[in-house]
């Protein structure tokens, strides 16, 4: 099986120029954690994840967590509004891993638990294409087993009455 045949074509995407609100609008809206950004002929130059924008939101939680008395979570708050009108190019991940669409899904999956990732960007020749998730990776291998467990060619279960 190939990543062609199993990633999503139709894919949200943001550029590097989009303001986080946005983006964090846009991850809520459609229940996604992460998006391609791309420049205007659809180049792939980075991925920005709710983790990214938490990260920029609250800088100083590392912190927090070894000396929570002494952090004042109120002023962390204030932090997160100056995020929001950041642009997307302030804290996206630049160093982007993506797969071909002729790529082997197996491969693909080990790209993505190598490097601990649940979506990976599908590319040719750097212009995003299509995206792969762990979940899509999952409904493929189970419809596959499920095909190949049963007869594709019932196409009905004769049940007899108990007797």
């Amino acid at each position: 099986m190939h990543v062609k045949d199993v990633m999503t074509t139709k894919v949200k995407t943001v550029r590097p120029d989009s303001a986080v609100r946005d983006v964090a609008t846009l991850l809520g809206f459609y229940h996604i954690s992460g998006l391609p950004v791309v420049t205007e002929d659809g180049t792939i130059v980075g991925v920005v994840s709710e983790k990214d924008i938490l990260r920029a939101m609250y800088p100083k939680i590392d912190d927090a967590i070894q000396i929570a008395a002494s952090v004042h979570f109120d002023d962390l708050e204030a932090e997160f509004r100056d995020v929001l009108d950041a642009r997307v190019s302030e804290f996206m991940t630049t160093h982007v891993f993506t797969v071909n669409p002729d790529d082997q899904i197996l491969r693909a999956v080990a790209v993505m638990i190598a490097h601990k990732i649940r979506r990976i960007p599908v590319a040719t020749d750097k212009k995003l294409v299509g995206i792969l998730s762990i979940g899509d990776v999952h409904k493929a291998v189970l419809k596959e087993t499920f095909d190949r467990k049963f007869d594709k060619d019932v196409t009905r279960i004769d049940l007899k009455p108990r007797k």
